[in-house]
C-alpha cells in the first residue's frame, strides 16, 4: 500500500502530523509485525492519550486527532476560507483541498480495532470511545474542546469529501483556523530573529461582573470594544488611575466577554516595541479583531521606546490595520515621567511648549482615556461585602467590615485589589 500521508499537498506538515505519519508507517506492512512496529504502536496510542488529556478531548481520539490537523494547519486554502465565505469548488485551490480530503477520508475510515487485534492489545480500543474525568484546567476552553469533538463525530460519519469540505468550510468561517481558532490570548517571542506569536495556554479568566463597581468605566470600554468587533470606528484606549482599581481585570474581562465574537488579545511589553511592525504584518490579513495589550505602561524620561509606539499608533506612513487596536493600562495619566526639575530645565528651553507637547503627545494619541480612581471607604466596604457573599463567607457583616478596615490599614490601602486579597484570605481560613 502507498504511504497515503506522503501524497498530502496542503497538509504535509511533519510537526503537526506526527501520529498520522506513524500510523501510516505501521499500515504499510501489517503482515509483518516486528518489535519496531510494536514500539511505534505503543508510542502512537500513548501520545493520543496525552493529546486528549492536554486539551480535554473525548470520543474517538483518532477522529479528533485527524480533525485537529484539519482545523489547526494554516495553509493557502484554510487561511483563504477563514476570510472568504462560501468559496464553493470553482478553482484549483478547491480541487487541491478536495484531493487532500480524499486522503483524510481514507484515514477516517480506518478501523483501528484491526491494529489492536494484530498487536493483541485490546485495551487500546478505549481510544475509539475515550472518556476522562478532567482534573485541573485544559489547555483550551471546555466549550471549544466540545466543538472540536462534535466536528470530529460529523467528519467521521461522512462518506464523501464534498460533505467533509462543507463541514470544514463552515468551521473555518465561524471559528477560523490555526492557533487563533483555539486560543484567545498570546504573547510575543523572538526566535531566530523572527517574531513569533505564542498562545497563552492557561488564562487568568476574569469576568467583568467580578469587578464590583466602576460601571461607567466598564460601559465605556465595552461600547468601544463592541464597535470594534462590529467593524465600526473605534479608538485606542488608555486605562489609567490608582493601583489595584481593576484596570488589568477589566482587560481580562473584555477578552472573556468578546472572544466568542472573534476578539483576540496579544500582550506586548515595552522592550518588544521594535516587534510591533512585523507583528502587525502578521495580523492584518486575518479575519479576527486583535487588541495589542500593554499592561502597566509608563516611561522614564530617559527611555525613548515611546517614540516607536507613537509612530505606530498614528504618524507613520503605513496605516494601522482596521482589525488592530491598542489598549494600555497605566498608573500615570501622561505615561512619561515628569519631575519638578523639568520646570527648571524649561526655563532655559527656547521652545518649552514644544517640550511639554512632546511628552503629552503619546497619551493624546489614545482616543479614549478611562480613569479608575481608588474607592472611598463606603465603596471599599461595599466591594468587600459583594465579594464575601460570592465566596460564601459566613461571618456577620459587622465583623466582616471591622476585619476589612483593619486589613486595609496594613495591606495597601483602599482598593479593589486589597478587598479581593482580604476576601481570599478569609476564604482560605
Amino acid at each position: 500500500m502507498n504511504k497515503e500521508y506522503s501524497r498530502l499537498l496542503l497538509f504535509n506538515n511533519m510537526d503537526h502530523n506526527k501520529q498520522l505519519f506513524q500510523i501510516s508507517e505501521i499500515l504499510t506492512n501489517t503482515k509483518l509485525i516486528d518489535e519496531e512496529q510494536r514500539k511505534l504502536f505503543f508510542e502512537v496510542f500513548s501520545e493520543l492519550i496525552y493529546f486528549a488529556k492536554k486539551y480535554g478531548f473525548h470520543g474517538n481520539l483518532w477522529h479528533v486527532y485527524l480533525t485537529w490537523i484539519l482545523i489547526y494547519t494554516e495553509n493557502s486554502y484554510t487561511k483563504r476560507a477563514e476570510i472568504i465565505k462560501h468559496i464553493g469548488e470553482s478553482d484549483s485551490l478547491d480541487q487541491l483541498f478536495l484531493r487532500d480530503l480524499d486522503i483524510f477520508l481514507f484515514y477516517f475510515k480506518l478501523d483501528l480495532d484491526v491494529l489492536c487485534k494484530q498487536f493483541d492489545e485490546s485495551i487500546f480500543r478505549l481510544v475509539n470511545d475515550f472518556s476522562l474525568q478532567q482534573t485541573g484546567k485544559a489547555e483550551i476552553r471546555k466549550s471549544q474542546a466540545e466543538i472540536i469533538c462534535i466536528l470530529a463525530r460529523k467528519l467521521g460519519a461522512c462518506d464523501d469529501t464534498h460533505e467533509m469540505k462543507q463541514l470544514l468550510d463552515t468551521f473555518y468561517e465561524q471559528y477560523g483556523v490555526g492557533k487563533y481558532a483555539l486560543y484567545q490570548a498570546f504573547r510575543l517571542e523572538e526566535q531566530d530573529r523572527e517574531v513569533q506569536i505564542i498562545p497563552i495556554s492557561y488564562l487568568d479568566e476574569v469576568s467583568l461582573d467580578d469587578l464590583v463597581g466602576y460601571e461607567s468605566q466598564k460601559k465605556k470600554l465595552c461600547d468601544n470594544t463592541q464597535a470594534f468587533i462590529e467593524g465600526k470606528k473605534a479608538n485606542n484606549c488608555l486605562l489609567f488611575g490608582d493601583p489595584g482599581t481593576g484596570k488589568s481585570s477589566s482587560m481580562k474581562g473584555v477578552l472573556q466577554k468578546y472572544s466568542p465574537n472573534g476578539l483576540r488579545m496579544i500582550e506586548v511589553y515595552k522592550h518588544q516595541f521594535r516587534m510591533l511592525q512585523p507583528l502587525m504584518s502578521q495580523l492584518k490579513n486575518r479575519n479576527y479583531h486583535f487588541i495589542i495589550y500593554m499592561d502597566d505602561l509608563s516611561f522614564e524620561d530617559f527611555e525613548i521606546e515611546y517614540k516607536y509606539l507613537k509612530a505606530m499608533i498614528e504618524g507613520g506612513l503605513e496605516s494601522k490595520p482596521d482589525n488592530i487596536l491598542i489598549y494600555a493600562t497605566s498608573n500615570r495619566r501622561h505615561l512619561i515621567r515628569e519631575k519638578f526639575s523639568d520646570k527648571e530645565e524649561r526655563r532655559d528651553d527656547l521652545h518649552s511648549s514644544d517640550t511639554v507637547s512632546e511628552k503629552l503627545s503619546l497619551s493624546n494619541r489614545f482616543g479614549i482615556t478611562i480613569f479608575f480612581c481608588a474607592p472611598e471607604r463606603k465603596e471599599f466596604q461595599h466591594i468587600v461585602k459583594k465579594l464575601a457573599k460570592k465566596h460564601q463567607i459566613s461571618i456577620s457583616e459587622e465583623e466582616l467590615i471591622e476585619q476589612a478596615n483593619r486589613w486595609e490599614m496594613y495591606h495597601g490601602g483602599l482598593s479593589g485589589r486589597t478587598a479581593k486579597q482580604f476576601v481570599d484570605y478569609l476564604a482560605g481560613q
